[in-house]
């Protein structure tokens, strides 16, 4: 089962990782590259690309390598739940969406504190959309124990945004990654809680209490966390809250709707649930015939 776990990995995550360690690659033989393919602020104007690319630069080996085996891995748990449409539509997304919310963030800064570092230092990685996929592990299978963190898989993201902003306290270039994980996180949770289609009900998003905002808090913050997550609900979605479908028959107003509600919610989860623990079992037989042919193999060789 050990060797099998580095089995089965999917074709578009293969793709997407030969693609990261291309441009680590790219950065690294020629490192003018980097200021045409990370995002560097005062430069963002006339390379609008680089809201793309950047997310996919890694700049040093360590980053390569962790990006590439988180894409691998959690791709390979998230892509078969999602469809490899909506997994690809989910990385752009989150890419786009995180280097936009980052440049903002570097241009405000820069006239906060007038220091030309926020404008010149190239940002890129792809820890913006792992943070997402960690979302999307939390969405799907929450309750599902880690044996190695003895945590619940719930509490990924949170983990990794508080060890994240430790980290920073005793690095220098903590801009350069701390302000993608936090967009990341948050654009992932975003995209999953309102705008993900879910074609079983014609409906978009995860309206679940297990899945608010709040929920990536400990307990005892949350009644803090509510009303402010409330009000910013309001003024970010309330004009679409009050819209009625009346071809499908939803009301999206008060009112709880049919497959939005938590019961779907958690019949999503019970089927990433499933579709997990399908894939362990199928892992486990893979490894169990593997051993049979090879005792089977001297054998016949007598």
């Amino acid at each position: 089962m050990t060797s099998n776990m580095y089995t089965g990995f999917t074709r578009l995550c293969k793709g997407l990782a030969v693609v990261l360690v291309g441009g680590h690659i790219v950065v690294q033989i020629l490192p003018s590259a980097l200021s045409y393919l990370a995002l560097i602020p005062a430069k963002t104007i006339p390379f609008a690309w680089n809201l793309i690319t950047a997310g996919y630069t890694e700049q040093t080996v360590y980053g390569a390598i962790i990006s590439t085996i988180g894409l691998l891995f959690l791709g390979k748990l998230l892509e078969p739940i999602w469809g490899s449409r909506e997994f690809l539509k989910f990385i752009f997304v989150v890419n786009f969406l995180t280097s936009v919310f980052v440049f903002i963030t570097a241009i405000s800064l820069y006239y906060i504190t007038r220091l030309e570092i926020y404008l010149y230092m190239p940002i890129s990685g792809f820890q913006g959309v792992l943070s997402g996929f960690l979302v999307g592990v939390k969405q799907i299978m929450p309750d599902q124990e880690l044996s190695i963190l003895k945590l619940k898989a719930k509490w990924l993201p949170s983990l990794a945004l508080l060890l994240s902003t430790v980290i920073s306290f005793f690095t220098a270039d903590s801009v350069s990654y701390l302000p993608t994980i936090v967009f990341g996180t948050y654009l992932g949770w975003i995209y999953l809680r309102y705008w993900q289609k879910k074609p079983e009900t014609k409906l978009k998003g995860d309206p679940s209490d297990e899945f608010s905002f709040s929920s990536f808090f400990p307990e005892f913050l949350r009644p803090v966390i509510d009303p402010i997550a409330t009000i910013f609900e309001r003024l970010l979605c309330g004009r679409r809250s009050d819209i009625s479908n009346e071809e499908t028959g939803y009301t999206l107003g008060g009112s709880t709707l049919p497959g939005s509600d938590p019961i779907e919610a958690s019949r999503r989860r019970e089927r990433g649930a499933r579709a997990l623990e399908e894939r362990l079992a199928s892992e486990r037989l893979a490894a169990g015939k593997k051993a049979e042919e090879s005792e089977r193999d001297p054998t016949d060789n007598v």
